[in-house]
């Protein structure tokens, strides 16, 4: 099984609060102190950061140790940094060289809007990586420099294909977005499963258990117990649908880019040998049928029809897509981010090994 690094079963435990900037300046001594450049240490504690307020603790700092045990074991290269060369002039392929996937994907998202500016679309193929996080934080830095995106990656074998009993398909997410105007940007970030994997490791790191939909064991039983899940395969969300997205993750970012591909992507929680991963990222310019006022307007419309559409019985509020996880930023940045002590004692483990302060929780 593909055993979690931060794995404490266990009773459902306390939570104990962060302030952002105290959870970002720990994560980047941590990985200063592991040979990581400060300039790009700063991206990637941000980009973790960004997960955690948004409500995905699954792909937030809680990472650290198992990126630090690839580090450690030499199959995550902790000084490496992205190069990109130019393919066309709306095209370019950057290889990761074994570097965090944080900063491949920030440095081909970067390259793809600088050329959405000149050319109303960019796009970058993202080659030899490794994983990223959570995708919207990419679909975020496309939103900041005014443009649409999409944001696609393939992942290590979790799925099966519709039909098949074994791991082969990524649960690899798709993730696309839009600026609005006065309302709030169009965010779609989702996993072709019916839950992300990470939420079963974080549920076994909380000792807690997960609904029964979410995956079988090893004999092919619905199962609640997440370790259980972890022997056995997740499930794709809409059966052949699922399984179809997840196979056109592999396709654009796996053969397309020249990374691994076809359950080839190796476990970011297994130290043994680097992942190759693979991402596609594109950029749209939004004025490019219309003036950028007539599009903003367009999509404030259209978040004003969603959340103002008619409410099933029982249903408080309708959310826009990416609308929930945005409050969820707005009052962690007031409150904190939310840990477990398990959590911390993991992390401040890493810091121990490195000689960095400990994580400071709020009184």
């Amino acid at each position: 099984m593909e055993e979690d690094p931060n794995n404490n079963p266990g009773e459902t435990q306390p939570k104990l609060h962060v302030e952002p900037p105290e959870a970002q300046s720990f994560v980047e001594k941590i990985l200063t102190g592991n040979g990581v450049p400060a300039p790009n240490a700063a991206i990637v504690a941000a980009c973790l950061v960004a997960a955690d307020l948004r409500g995905v603790d699954t792909h937030g700092i809680n990472r650290i140790p198992s990126y630090m045990a690839r580090v450690r074991n030499g199959v995550l290269d902790a000084t490496a940094s992205p190069t990109v060369t130019p393919i066309t002039p709306v095209v370019a392929s950057v290889d990761g060289r074994n570097g965090f996937g944080f900063l491949a994907a920030e440095a081909g998202m970067r390259e793809a809007c600088a050329m959405a500016r000149v050319y109303g679309l960019g796009m970058a193929s993202v080659k030899h990586s490794n994983h990223f996080g959570m995708s919207a934080w990419l679909v975020q830095q496309a939103l900041d420099a005014g443009m649409m995106s999409l944001v696609f990656t393939n992942s290590s074998p979790a799925l099966p294909v519709f039909g098949g009993a074994e791991k082969l398909l990524g649960v690899s997410p798709i993730a696309c977005g839009a600026p609005g105007g006065q309302e709030k940007p169009f965010i779609l970030d989702m996993a072709p499963s019916v839950a992300a994997r990470g939420k079963i490791y974080k549920a076994m790191r909380r000792g807690e258990k997960i609904p029964l939909d979410w995956a079988l064991d090893a004999e092919g039983r619905p199962t609640d117990d997440p370790a259980a899940a972890l022997q056995g395969v997740m499930l794709p969300m809409g059966g052949p649908k699922g399984s179809a997205l997840a196979i056109m993750m592999d396709v654009f970012s796996g053969v397309l880019s020249g990374s691994a591909f076809a359950g080839g992507v190796t476990n970011p929680y297994d130290p043994s040998k680097p992942s190759d991963v693979g991402h596609f990222l594109v950029a749209i310019k939004p004025d490019l049928f219309m003036s950028l006022d007539d599009f903003r307007a367009r999509m404030d419309f259209l978040y004003q029809r969603v959340v103002g559409s008619g409410k099933a019985a029982g249903v408080e509020r309708i959310y826009f897509p990416g609308e929930i996880e945005q409050l969820t930023q707005e009052e962690r940045r007031r409150t904190g981010i939310p840990y477990v002590q398990a959590e911390v004692d993991a992390l401040n483990e890493e810091a121990r090994k490195v000689g960095a302060p400990e994580l400071v929780v709020k009184s």
